[in-house]
């Protein structure tokens, strides 16, 4: 008796869901982080949900935050990863970047005049 099986691939696994809380502070948080870093796989599927709180300030648009992933080496902006953040709950699916290395995450919108320390650590590995 002779089976005969198709090509075998790989289980499907479910993104990875990562939750961020856009402070009225001006910070970004991740729950049991005291200093929020991501870290994830080149090109991996990831689900960033983000919760916005106001801040001091807001844009014209209504924007209260922005989320942007930048390259730390040469702050150059990964396209596909620049968002608005209004009030309440945003969720974003996204591909790792394909590049490892280091990346920061800034605020895009001037929520407070603490708005420069708004910002996180985003690492992508191999």
């Amino acid at each position: 008796m002779l089976l005969a099986l198709g090509p075998q691939t790989a289980p499907v696994q479910a993104p990875a869901v990562i939750e961020i809380l856009a402070d009225h502070d001006s910070r970004y948080k991740i729950a049991g982080m005291k200093e929020p870093v991501i870290t994830v796989h080149a090109g991996q599927q990831i689900t960033i949900r983000i919760t916005a709180i106001k801040a001091k300030d807001h844009a014209r648009d209504g924007a209260i935050h922005g989320f942007s992933l930048l390259r730390a080496k040469d702050r150059s902006h990964v396209p596909g990863w620049d968002f608005r953040l209004k009030p309440g709950v945003q969720t974003f699916m996204l591909n790792a970047p394909a590049e490892p290395g280091e990346y920061v995450v800034v605020c895009t919108v001037i929520c407070s005049p603490d708005h420069e320390g708004m910002h996180l650590k985003f690492v992508i590995l191999p």
